[in-house]
Formats: structure tokens, C-alpha cells, sequence
């Protein structure tokens, strides 16, 4: 071979090396091996420091301790060194690295960058990100670190002064007791029905679900946008009863009423035949629409579903309740407030949710829908929703009738499993007393006026 070359592809194999196989040498990478977190470092140390006679390490502890934490000599010599200079010096042992100020540093923004930023040039990532100066991926980052919070801003009624009057009165009227000092409990409600109305539409103009990748989503068509088929439905609720051992004695839920009537066919089509019974839908509700459908659907639903175990010890109520000789006092809640009622607080919503993951397709399939998810919510769901109209009562007496406020969240479920989630929510002494205040001066000056 030529000696001024490793060897030469030209050249016969030597015979000695005819048959071996060389596997590729990487000089320039040696094998990794994990760092040591600071609690092993003062393990490395508290080791050390019991293998050691008159001061002084036993022979081979080094590489003993290397071996068991699969590091090298040099690093427990450097743990060692570090231990014996903070022992000099009178400090305690600290093992503590700058491992994680290690790689790129993050993109620092001040506090208040975002906040000078007007609220029209912050409606999405992509133009928060170019205001910041920085990539949305960064900014989907300080998302996620939870330095920037995304936020839905609604739309709340106006309220006028009047509406602020009423809505104050009418929580106070919902605290048992007669003075501003003894009015400190909500009455439990237990006697109390709800009841709205609300329009359901058969399918949202948008509506988002997870395919697998080579899936294709489910085409939707509709004559228009605009005009998507909705029905009026009312709905009727009470708080839910549990006994002693959490079960459930009445789940509050007296029914859930559409407003539409059944017509025969008067043509025969291409989709049924002339006769074939039709569900119609009673495109304005007013006044008497609504008093037929209280008097025919809700007051009798009330009466055949309303728990008959309650009032046993009074013989007297007994025997009214036997005759069917119910009392019904029918009180309008304060206008627009639909934070004070229970359905618009949140139970008309998840009804809805669960009515658009069935999809139905006509009327008579979102009828099927409505009904079938207002049969399957849980009856603590509601009980829920009942008690945070009782804290959100709460805010609004702190508010003075205003609805710019918080939702508070109390963890009602933690609560719950713990055995100290309350019935009646107290309400807070200051705020009683300023509202009182408010009724108070609100009235006198009605009078002298």
C-alpha cells in the first residue's frame, strides 16, 4: 500500500483484515449522561460526608458514589470541593445549579404593554402578537404560562335607575328576616317555580367537532341563514330535594312545554300525503298563548309532580293538598334581569348544549332533542344553578343592583364531596346594610318629590 494514504480503494484488502467488519467511530460526541438535580447533589454530599473517618474521605469513596449515581470522579470532586469550601466559609451546604437558566431566554413584555393596547387591536392573537412585537406563537405561549387571559366580553341589558331600585328589592325581599341586622340568610326556596321561555333553533349557523384525519366533515345545507326553523319553549323548575343519604327525593324539574299544535296536511307533497299530521310552530307568543299555556300544561304539571311528603306534619295542609286546593301566587321578576332566574342563569344553557349534539334534523327531531336533554340533566346540576343564584344575589347587592360583576365560582363540586356545601348562602352584613340604605333614601326621595 502507499504509505502517504490510509489506503486506497484501488488497492487490494490485506488479508489480515479480510472478513472483519469496522463499525463507524464518532469522535467528536461522547455519550451524555443525566444531569444531577439538586436533590441528588446533596445526596452526593450527605453520602460523602457519612463515608468519611477523622475528616477525611475512605479510600475509593469517590469512585464508589460515581458508580452509584452514574457520573463521573470529576463530578463528585467537584460536589466535594463545593460542600468543603461552604463548610469553611460557616454556610450550610447548598447544591443549588444554574442548569435551568440554561438555552434561549424568554421574551420578556412589560406588565403594562398590553393594557395601553386599545381593546379593538387586541381581538385576536394575530394582532396582539403584531402590537406586542412579538410571534403569535410566543404570544400562544404566554398564553398557556398564564401571563395573557382570554376573555369574552358580552353584551349586559342597560339598566335605568328604576331597574337598579327593583333589582335591589327584590334580593333584600329574598333575605329572611324584617331589619338590615337580621337579614343575614336567603330563604331556602324550596316553594319557589321559575319559569321562562326561550327560543330554540334547530341547528347553529357554525358548529365545531374533532375528525379523524382522513375523515370529511358532514355536509349542512339550509334555504338561509337567516331564517333557521326555532320553536318557544317554556320551562318550569324548582329547587331539587335530597335526603340524608344524597339521594335524590325530587329533582325539581316540572316540565319543559314547546309552542306549536298539530295540523293536518291540507296538499298531499313529495314528502307526505295529503292528511299526514304535521307539527306547526306558533310564531308569536303573546298574551294569550301564555296564559293557556300556564293554565293547561304548567299548573297542572306542578300539581301532579310537586312532592306530597312535604307539609306531613300539618294536617291541615294535608288536607288541602288531598283536595287539590294548591295556592299559586304568580310574581314577575324584576325587568331585564335575566341573571335573577334560574333557567336564564344557566340551566336554559346546558339544555341547549346537550340539544345540538343530538342534531336533529326537523321540528319534530328538536322537540325529541329538547325533551330528551332536559330529562337527562343531572338533578345536582340544578341544584347547583340554584344556589349560585343565591351568591350572584350576593353581587348584586354589593353592586347596588348593577350587573357589572363577576359570576363568583365557590367549587361547588369540591364542596359538595366534602359535605360543606351550604343550602342558604349568607349574604354580607355591609352590603345589606348599604342597600337597605339605598331602598331607604330611594323612597324617601320618591315621596318628597
Amino acid at each position: 500500500m502507499n504509505s502517504g494514504m490510509p489506503f486506497d480503494l484501488n488497492e487490494p484488502a490485506d488479508e489480515d483484515t479480510e472478513g472483519q467488519t469496522h463499525e463507524p467511530v464518532d469522535l467528536h460526541h461522547h455519550k451524555t449522561r443525566a444531569k444531577l438535580s439538586c436533590d441528588s447533589r446533596m445526596q452526593v454530599v450527605m453520602w460523602l460526608l457519612n463515608n468519611q473517618t477523622e475528616g477525611k474521605l475512605n479510600h475509593g469513596a469517590i469512585q464508589e458514589v460515581a458508580n452509584l449515581f452514574n457520573v463521573t470522579r470529576r463530578t463528585i470532586s467537584t460536589i466535594w470541593s463545593t460542600a468543603k469550601m461552604q463548610k469553611a466559609a460557616g454556610q450550610p451546604y447548598n447544591m443549588t445549579t444554574k442548569g435551568h437558566n440554561s438555552g434561549r431566554k424568554r421574551i420578556q413584555v412589560q406588565p403594562n404593554a398590553i393594557t395601553e393596547i386599545n381593546m379593538g387591536d387586541r381581538a385576536c392573537i394575530r394582532d396582539l402578537a403584531v402590537q406586542l412585537k412579538v410571534s403569535s406563537s410566543t404570544a400562544n405561549r404566554m398564553i398557556k404560562r398564564g401571563l395573557i387571559k382570554p376573555h369574552t366580553n358580552p353584551l349586559h341589558p342597560a339598566l335605568k335607575e328604576a331597574n337598579l331600585f327593583q333589582r335591589v328589592e327584590w334580593v333584600l325581599n329574598l333575605l329572611m328576616g324584617d331589619t338590615p341586622t337580621t337579614k343575614r340568610q336567603y330563604y331556602p326556596m324550596y316553594n319557589f317555580v321559575h319559569i321562562d321561555e326561550k327560543w330554540f333553533y334547530l341547528s347553529k349557523k357554525s358548529q365545531r367537532v374533532y375528525l379523524e384525519r382522513n375523515e370529511k366533515g358532514k355536509y349542512r345545507a339550509a334555504k338561509s341563514s337567516k331564517f333557521i326553523p326555532k320553536v318557544m319553549f317554556t320551562a318550569a323548575v324548582a329547587r331539587p330535594r335530597f335526603n340524608a343519604d344524597k339521594e335524590c327525593t325530587f329533582d325539581g324539574k316540572i316540565g319543559i312545554f314547546p309552542f306549536t299544535y298539530q295540523e293536518p296536511a291540507k296538499r298531499a307533497s313529495k314528502y307526505r300525503a295529503k292528511g299526514t299530521v304535521m307539527t306547526k310552530i306558533v310564531e308569536s307568543v303573546g298574551k294569550k298563548e301564555t296564559r293557556h299555556m300556564l293554565i293547561n300544561e304548567i299548573i297542572p304539571a306542578i300539581m301532579q309532580k310537586w312532592p306530597q311528603t312535604e307539609g306531613q306534619d300539618d294536617l291541615e295542609w294535608q288536607a288541602a293538598h288531598q283536595q287539590g286546593d294548591f295556592t299559586f301566587i304568580l310574581v314577575q321578576q324584576p325587568p331585564n334581569s335575566p341573571d335573577l332566574n334560574i333557567l336564564d342563569l344557566g340551566f336554559f344553557r346546558s339544555i341547549q348544549s346537550l340539544m345540538h349534539k343530538k342534531m336533529p334534523k326537523d321540528v319534530d327531531d328538536m322537540l325529541e332533542a329538547v325533551h330528551h336533554a332536559y330529562n337527562e340533566l343531572e338533578p345536582t346540576t340544578l341544584g347547583n344553578v340554584w344556589l349560585s343564584y343565591q351568591y350572584v344575589m350576593n353581587e348584586v347587592l354589593k353592586v347596588k343592583g348593577s350587573n357589572d360583576y363577576l359570576v363568583p365560582h365557590v367549587n361547588k363540586k369540591k364542596l359538595a364531596a366534602e359535605g360543606k356545601l351550604p343550602i342558604q348562602v349568607t349574604a354580607p352584613m355591609w352590603a345589606v346594610h348599604e342597600a337597605w340604605n339605598y331602598i331607604q333614601g330611594n323612597r324617601a326621595s320618591s315621596s318628597t318629590a
